[in-house]
């Protein structure tokens, strides 16, 4: 090996040892119970468990930092997807966006799910259980959907069963089989 080459990965492990003095703050801020978003929008516990393991880590203040965010430089790239993610949506403090917010929020994670654009794809090999399996990813976008369009889930919404959740008129109240045909024939 020539004398240049050895500098050169000397320099490289030499700058490698000093950024790793450069530590990122994982410090997650306090959740006040009365603003979670688990605690306002009473899901059931299917859809909590999905969002636990598939969204909290980079959308609330209940951040899990694996052992990898003590490496940098790839500390500082979590904690850069961590800072955006809670910019844009933060469960922890779901209480006080306002209620049109809180739909357009909801809105935008039953799209961002459906297109599978979250979780990120980024994130899904160090976090196994953040898969969403085809039926987990129709379970979330439903249950968003109904949430940002303010409808009262039904109780088979709640309970998270595996077929399609019944239809529900503009009060959020299940229409039965007549008012479903006369919902499709109005669409």
């Amino acid at each position: 090996m020539s004398k240049i080459i050895k500098r050169i990965l000397l320099g490289l492990l030499a700058v490698f040892v000093v950024i790793q003095f450069f530590r990122i703050d994982k410090t997650n801020p306090p959740v006040v119970s009365e603003q979670e978003f688990m605690a306002l929008a009473a899901a059931p516990a299917d859809v909590s468990q999905l969002l636990k393991d598939a969204c909290y880590d980079c959308h609330s203040h209940e951040t899990k930092y694996p052992w990898y965010t003590n490496i940098a430089p790839v500390s500082w790239w979590i904690a850069n997807h961590i800072e955006d993610g809670r910019k844009h949506l933060n469960f922890s403090v779901w209480g006080t966006y306002d209620q049109k917010k809180q739909a357009h929020k909801a809105e935008e994670c039953y799209e961002e799910v459906k297109k599978q654009a979250m979780p990120l794809k980024s994130y899904l090999p160090a976090h196994p259980e953040a898969r969403l399996s085809d039926e987990q990813r129709a379970r979330l976008v439903e249950w968003f959907m109904a949430l940002s369009e303010g409808k009262n889930l039904s109780e088979s919404t709640r309970q998270g069963d595996a077929g399609a959740a019944p239809a529900l008129n503009e009060a959020g109240g299940e229409l039965g089989e007549q008012g479903e045909h006369e919902q499709q024939e109005k669409e």
